[in-house]
């Protein structure tokens, strides 16, 4: 496909609008978390299930995923979902009810696979157009999307506490992401492995499951590093409370910083090299940290994971797209299983030992990323 230099910078453009406006999207609901706990009249236990609506809603839409992205297209389901999500996001905002919440949170998590699915398949498309790796650049700027997102609602709620006018602002912007990334979205060039065969749902298999598994263990990572860093430094570390938030910082920052540059070393030593010098680097750090002890040698070996893995994603993502929709509905699915899973299986090591064994389940997923990557033909 030729692509001018100009239609080129407006579609890396169009894609990139897209990750932030997923990352803006998670941002936004997350950082009210404890209005809507109040505004249910919720239990912590309750607010656990209802995050957990959103993940088994996810998971449980790889059928979909995959029949949608083969039948519309990447281009026509980035608009459609994105479309979808800033409506879920207000009607979050006026449920009434517990059950319908968790009803919203459940659609929540089809419509945001559906986007993140599409998205990564228009990044690929874009990178192969342009010859030119950006996946991971697109990854950061959905971190950033997080970060604007807990920003905006931080300078709202000084002006108001409504919900439902915070979630009708933050739908605006994401409406308008989406109208920016419209005319920039590039037509299908990838053709599915199975569409000649008529196959539109299969069970990941071959170098889609061993990308999956990556996925798996990638997100595993990130997840619960995002939900037990902070009481790891507190409880066994012993850090202050003004430090223990700065473990969830270290393993941000230096993600941000790699996939900010990580497109670069992707294309200077490949896919494979970075995923296997990442995961023993992440696994083998956060390992030393537990063993060692302390506040510093945890803030370091939290730093080095955010490091390892940042490139899981973006690698991951791109290959499975190379290889049609079912793959990619697959590894992302499998992705969305491990951000499930992972935190509250530390939790269940934390409470039968102690967290310090929880965290090391972390550095073995870490560990398991490099094994896999040696799986896959990265050719």
């Amino acid at each position: 496909m030729i692509i001018s230099s100009v239609s080129l910078r407006r579609s890396q453009l169009a894609v990139a609008a897209l990750f932030l406006v997923l990352g803006f999207n998670f941002g936004t609901w997350a950082s009210r978390i404890p209005t809507l706990k109040m505004q249910l009249d919720l239990s912590a236990a309750e607010v656990g299930i209802l995050l957990l609506a959103s993940g088994l809603g996810a998971v449980f839409s790889f059928p979909i995923t995959a029949t949608l992205l083969h039948k519309l297209g990447s281009r026509k389901l980035c608009l459609l979902a994105g479309s979808a999500i800033p409506l879920i996001l207000i009607a979050l905002s006026l449920a009434p009810t517990f059950p319908l919440a968790m009803a919203v949170m459940a659609l929540e998590g089809i419509a945001v696979a559906c986007l993140n699915v599409a998205m990564n398949s228009q990044g690929v498309e874009v990178e192969l157009a342009g010859k030119q790796a950006i996946m991971s650049r697109l990854h950061a700027v959905f971190s950033l999307g997080g970060l604007l997102a807990a920003l905006f609602a931080s300078g709202l709620t000084l002006l108001t506490d409504s919900l439902w006018i915070h979630f009708v602002s933050a739908a605006g912007l994401l409406w308008l992401g989406v109208a920016f990334a419209r005319k920039g979205l590039l037509p299908e060039q990838i053709k599915d492995a199975e569409q000649s065969n008529g196959k539109r749902f299969v069970m990941p298999k071959g170098i889609a499951l061993w990308l999956g598994l990556i996925a798996l263990c990638g997100t595993v990572v990130e997840g619960s590093m995002s939900d037990w860093s902070a009481l790891y430094l507190k409880e066994m570390a012993g850090a202050s409370a003004q430090l223990a938030p700065l473990g969830i910082a270290c393993v941000s920052g230096t993600m941000l910083i790699a996939r900010w540059l990580g497109d670069g070393w992707r294309t200077r030593w490949g896919a494979e090299r970075m995923l296997t010098g990442g995961g023993l680097l992440a696994g083998v750090g956060l390992a030393m940290a537990l063993v060692i002890g302390g506040v510093v040698p945890a803030l370091i070996g939290f730093a080095l994971v955010g490091l390892g893995v940042a490139a899981v994603s973006p690698c991951v993502y791109a290959a499975a797209a190379k290889h049609g929709a079912v793959a990619l509905a697959a590894v992302t699915t499998m992705g969305s299983i491990g951000a499930l899973m992972g935190p509250p299986l530390i939790g269940f090591i934390a409470h039968a030992s102690n967290l310090a064994w929880g965290m090391a389940v972390i550095a073995l997923a870490a560990t398991l990323i490099a094994w896999c990557t040696r799986r896959v033909d990265w050719r």
